[in-house]
């Protein structure tokens, strides 16, 4: 291993790693970058589309319970292999120690693909709609530009450009360029946008909660508060087809671990991190939902305009002024959550560079900056051309089994690697091992098991999609291996 030296980046001391990227997120740093990658719009919408699959409150509560609890779970037992292996990359590094280059490949893959630069896109389209409270001109119906429709295997995609995909675009296109200044750039705008946004989180839930007007949540029956909860395999089937909310919305909590190699002490800030950041949020998740349903009915929730249910909430209480009010509360979570995907996203594809499984140019960094600039331009252009197709949420919802799978393998890895490296260094251990970890393992193959029965269509999709990474594996292989 190379020695580590010193050097400055962006006028603060900083280590330069063996990868060229250089050490320079502290404690609270990885931790806003859990928490800012983990909040979008999501908490703000989706409990609507949850409400309307679980049938009752009370169900509605347990989703989000169960999430959290799935989520935090995860995120502890990550923690072994993180402060293990702390290297650029993160997740792909786990499973290609634990199963092999194609494992770790197919996971990057998909991860480039769809999973990380689809979810920037829809969000980046949410600040954009968003946007256009304040600037009408801002609209998915105000088109630009107008290339007509292709019509790929039946499904009609709109080769259009409205106001809204443009202000997307430059969003994330100029999030990825201001990450290209270094990691301490980054940082900053990750810590600042994420206190604000855990601020308009703890506005949203002291609403609800100091309102008045109204008790809908004490004034629930307890029987219509738990309709349709029968305890049973069945219930339970239904409560985890409809997690597909909750856990996108609490997902990408794993980003930190993309930037192993540049966290200070990450034996020790990563597995903190891991869990300060996912038991932060999964915590206010909750709370949100607690102070919706004391401001609003259960149907109220259900049938939200747009499925806006904390704008509902907000106007509800503060009257006309409430839509722009929350308005601008998810344009900062998602301006937030956009640069967190940005920069931690961009360390994967740097990984596998390095490794010869992507363009060797994504694998340079900046020799100003120290950051993986190829690799950050890569996907911020990739990101916008899913942005202009539109299809980014019917690919995220392909690909939610994919993600469960990985989520699963990882673990699983870790009941390897204890098995095939005993005593390889682990300066943190697994909270709970074996039992903690095995009973996340088994829960998930039980929501995978009713995803693929509740929603066939997507999750063969969604694997369809991972299995062209394989042949796309060996090529990038033989491609390495002969130097062309």
């Amino acid at each position: 291993m190379k020695a580590r030296m010193s050097t400055t980046v962006n006028g603060s001391n900083a280590v330069k790693t063996e990868s060229d990227l250089v050490t320079g997120l502290g404690l609270y740093d990885a931790t806003t970058i859990v928490m800012g990658s983990m909040i979008g719009s999501g908490i703000f919408i989706v409990s609507a589309d949850i409400g309307r699959e679980v049938g009752s409150a009370g169900l509605l509560l347990v989703a989000w319970l169960i999430s959290g609890l799935m989520t935090v779970t995860a995120a502890v037992t990550y923690g072994e292999l993180a402060a293990m292996m702390p290297r650029a990359g993160g997740q792909y590094v786990y499973l290609r120690e634990a199963f092999g280059p194609l494992c770790g490949f197919l996971y990057g893959w998909t991860l480039f693909l769809v999973i990380q630069t689809g979810t920037i896109a829809a969000v980046a389209v949410a600040f954009g709609k968003f946007l256009g409270v304040f600037f009408p001109w801002v609209s998915a119906s105000n088109i630009l530009l107008n290339f007509g429709s292709i019509t790929p295997a039946g499904h009609s995609i709109a080769l259009t450009v409205s106001s809204q995909q443009l202000i997307a675009i430059l969003c994330l296109l100029g999030l990825a360029v201001l990450n290209v200044f270094g990691l301490r750039t980054g940082a900053w705008v990750q810590n600042v946008f994420t206190t604000l946004k855990v601020a308009a989180l703890l506005g949203v839930i002291a609403i609800g909660f100091l309102w008045r007007g109204g008790h809908a949540l004490a004034e629930s029956a307890p029987q219509s508060f738990w309709q349709g909860a029968h305890w049973d395999l069945a219930t339970l089937t239904i409560i985890s087809v409809a997690l597909v909310g909750p856990l996108f919305s609490s997902d990408a909590w794993n980003n930190v671990t993309f930037t192993g190699a540049e966290v200070v002490n990450p034996k020790r800030n990563l597995p903190l991190a891991l869990f300060l950041g996912t038991a932060t949020v999964c915590g206010l998740y909750l709370a949100c939902n607690f102070a919706y349903l004391h401001v609003l009915s259960f149907s109220q929730i259900i049938h939200a305009p747009e499925d806006r249910v904390a704008t509902l909430a907000a106007q509800l209480v503060l009257g006309a002024k409430g839509a722009g009010v929350m308005a601008a509360a998810i344009m900062i979570s998602t301006f937030g959550c956009i640069n967190g995907l940005t920069l931690a996203g961009a360390r994967v594809y740097y990984a596998m560079a390095k490794d010869g499984l992507f363009f060797s140019s994504v694998g340079r960094v900046n020799r100003k900056y120290h950051s993986p600039a190829v690799s950050l331009l890569f996907q911020g252009v990739w990101a916008a051309l899913l942005t202009l197709t539109g299809t980014y949420n019917d690919l995220l919802n392909y690909v939610i089994f994919a993600v469960m799978l990985f989520y699963i393998l990882t673990i699983a890895g870790l009941f390897w690697l204890r098995r095939t490296r005993p005593d390889a260094p682990r300066p943190y251990r697994a909270f709970g091992y074996p039992v903690v970890p095995a009973m996340y393992v088994l829960f998930a193959i039980f929501v995978e098991w009713a995803l693929l029965t509740h929603k066939t269509t997507q999750s063969i999709a969604g694997l369809c999609i991972v299995a062209v990474g394989i042949p796309v594996f060996y090529l990038w292989r033989r491609r390495s291996r002969t130097g062309n």
